[in-house]
């Protein structure tokens, strides 16, 4: 294949790849707590044929070796809402799902039928010590900046925020929640980090950043295109013109 078409197809597929992610990033700009997707690009020596001497060719083709999570910190909004919490600072909320805790941002959070603290899809919120927050009715509750809850003067538990040392550990479950990828990586107290009732934290997705990206990366897919079909006819009148020159 033409070492030219080899290198914009190469290029091409690193792009559809880019606008993939973006696109995602895009979709969820207004998921609570949801950290956007990055990418990193690279080259990767490809080996073609032997050349003339009997050696191998190697060249070098664009490709997007890996993408990272972004966990800068969203804006946080006021909701006024009492189990609207959100974390200024480092760390993360603790719920406890079926396979195992999850790591999140998002503070919209509820009261079950039972008492019980629990993100919007059921999952118990942790509280200091790993166990869940329970005993909670539907009066006035007050959480304090250090996580602790409180109804009528009763304290019920704090909030467990947790943070890590290397966030490379982690991967995304669903929309805006994140687990260990080894158990064996243990998370630490987040330090000097707020808990902010009546609040949420937005997306730190930047939508007109991502659009800008994504405008960007269609015309370099174009491009690309553009220069695959240009190679493919040249190497096809080559091709015509040998069976002429033959004939």
């Amino acid at each position: 294949m033409d070492p030219t078409a080899v290198a914009a197809s190469s290029g091409l597929h690193a792009r559809i790849a880019a606008l993939d992610l973006i696109a995602n990033n895009l979709a969820n700009s207004s998921t609570t707590g949801y950290k956007m997707d990055r990418e990193f690009y690279g080259l990767f020596a490809a080996t073609s044929e032997i050349d003339a001497n009997g050696n191998e060719a190697s060249s070098q083709m664009p490709d997007m070796q890996k993408q990272w999570i972004d966990f800068s910190q969203g804006a946080l909004q006021t909701t006024g809402g009492p189990l609207d919490l959100a974390l200024s600072g480092q760390g993360f909320f603790v719920a406890q799902s079926p396979s195992g805790p999850l790591y999140t941002r998002g503070g919209g959070f509820r009261i079950s039928n039972t008492g019980e603290l629990q993100t919007p899809e059921g999952y118990p919120v942790l509280g200091k010590g790993g166990s869940a927050i329970r005993g909670l009715t539907h009066d006035p509750i007050h959480i304090s900046t250090e996580g602790v809850v409180k109804q009528k003067n009763r304290t019920i538990g704090q909030l467990e925020v947790m943070d890590f040392q290397n966030k490379a550990a982690l991967d995304k479950v669903g929309k805006n929640y994140f687990s260990a990828r080894n158990p064996e990586t243990k998370p630490t107290p987040a330090a000097k980090t707020a808990v902010e009732q009546g609040k949420i934290e937005s997306s730190n997705v930047a939508p007109a950043e991502s659009a800008v990206q994504l405008v960007g990366l269609m015309r370099q897919s174009e491009m690309l295109q553009k220069a695959i079909q240009v190679t493919t006819d040249m190497n096809k009148e080559v091709v015509e013109q040998v069976a002429r020159v033959g004939g």
